[in-house]
């Protein structure tokens, strides 16, 4: 049966590693593409990440968490070999992804002009800390130090004021996820008679754009907005609350929920008073509110007011650890946690893009050794000689893992 899979047939040359762009290119896969993911000699810096599955250090966890499915070519893009190499796969694929410091790429030989002379109909992808213009475009960036550029740490962290990095490399995932709307964007325009296109991606400015609320708040108040904790800035009640057992988060966004909130913790007046009539007077009042409220659900435990919360249909849930990820029924039936085939007790998250009719795989397809899929590619794909391949790989052109008790070609 063909495969409804809505990227079936896309090739993508991807170039880079570590995280935002290999999050990029594990959402296309997710969605179908064919994945070549190009690697250096020394492979993709995130192999060398811990922690390791069953202590192999062959076997990253953080290398296998998004990088399921491709296909690994390992070459040095430095010798005419490797070049040449990767100007035969250009010709070959839908779309080139790269997130090198920009002009490395062009360094090497491929400029923008050069990849659109070897494919006109490519969509040629940039992803990188700051862009391809501007006064920074040259800098290094990492997660970290993106998230502290952008604000986003600022508005982040406890009530006094103490600020933390969000705890997921939320700026690379942003930018990978930015990354695959613009190729899938491109894809389309191109799918409808347009021509091949340039995408240039700045983590710095993906994260940016998270920050709709505090951007705007800022303009209005004309003060920077700060952490809160786990309030919301401008609604209320919209935050975690005390029970007798541990903290619980509720969301009553409207003056209906907030109404059936003070009828399940007995205190229909609160609704009526003044301070807590409106959202704006709730949120300008929300002290008074929350010590209201928590006066009342210290008294219970996190299942008792749960479940009546849900009853009422107060939006609300308790704070689940990692751990309480791998019992959740919901995410279950989603099929949110796949194991991987091969190492079937380490499970990685799902795809969370459904497609009706298109069936989700029950397991993710293993992760690439380093260069194992050279032969593959180059003489399937661009039709080398077996003879040829064994050359690349004497002159030190292509790279492969070799597994204990094998011997270099």
């Amino acid at each position: 049966m063909i495969s409804q899979q809505p990227l079936h047939g896309i090739r993508v040359v991807d170039l880079t590693r570590v995280l935002a762009g290999p999050y990029c290119t594990m959402i296309l896969k997710n969605l179908g593409a064919e994945i070549i993911k190009v690697e250096a000699p020394t492979g993709d810096d995130s192999r060398q990440f811990g922690p390791f599955i069953d202590g192999k250090p062959e076997k990253s966890a953080y290398f296998y968490s998004i990088n399921c499915g491709k296909k690994s070519v390992a070459l040095d893009l430095k010798t005419d070999g490797g070049k040449e190499i990767l100007a035969d796969l250009i010709r070959k694929t839908d779309v080139l992804l790269e997130n090198f410091r920009p002009g490395t790429l062009a360094r090497l030989g491929f400029s923008k002009e050069h990849i659109r002379e070897l494919n006109p109909d490519i969509i040629d992808a940039s992803a990188s800390g700051f862009g391809q213009t501007g006064p920074d475009s040259k800098k290094a960036a990492y997660d970290s130090i993106v998230q502290a550029l952008s604000g986003i740490i600022s508005i982040t962290g406890t009530e006094a004021g103490e600020m933390v990095r969000v705890g997921t490399s939320i700026s690379d995932i942003i930018t990978g996820c930015y990354s695959a709307i613009g190729i899938l964007a491109a894809l389309f325009r191109r799918e409808k008679g347009g021509a091949g296109a340039s995408l240039d991606i700045a983590m710095l400015d993906s994260t940016v754009s998270a920050l709709e609320n505090a951007i705007a708040r800022y303009q209005v108040s004309g003060e920077s907005p700060a952490p809160l904790g786990s309030r919301h800035p401008s609604i209320t009640p919209f935050e975690t609350f005390k029970t007798r057992d541990g903290e619980i988060m509720i969301a009553a966004g409207n003056d209906k929920l907030f109404a059936a909130l003070c009828e399940v913790i007995s205190n229909p007046g609160l609704a009526e008073d003044n301070r807590f009539a409106s959202n704006l007077a709730r949120t300008e009042n929300f002290k008074s509110l929350r010590e209201a409220i928590n006066s009342v659900m210290v008294t219970e435990t996190a299942a008792h007011w749960l479940e009546k919360l849900t009853v009422r249909k107060i939006p609300c849930g308790r704070i689940n650890t990692i751990e309480d990820l791998f019992q959740d029924k919901q995410l279950d039936a989603r099929n949110m946690l796949t194991p991987i085939q091969g190492e079937e007790s380490f499970k990685i998250a799902g795809n969370p893009v459904k497609f009706t009719g298109e069936e989700d795989p029950i397991e993710a397809e293993a992760p690439p050794q380093l260069g194992e899929h050279n032969s593959e590619i180059l003489k399937m794909l661009l039709g080398y000689s077996d003879q040829k391949i064994t050359e690349l790989l004497r002159g030190k052109v292509l790279f492969e893992h070799i597994q204990p008790g094998q011997a270099n070609p």
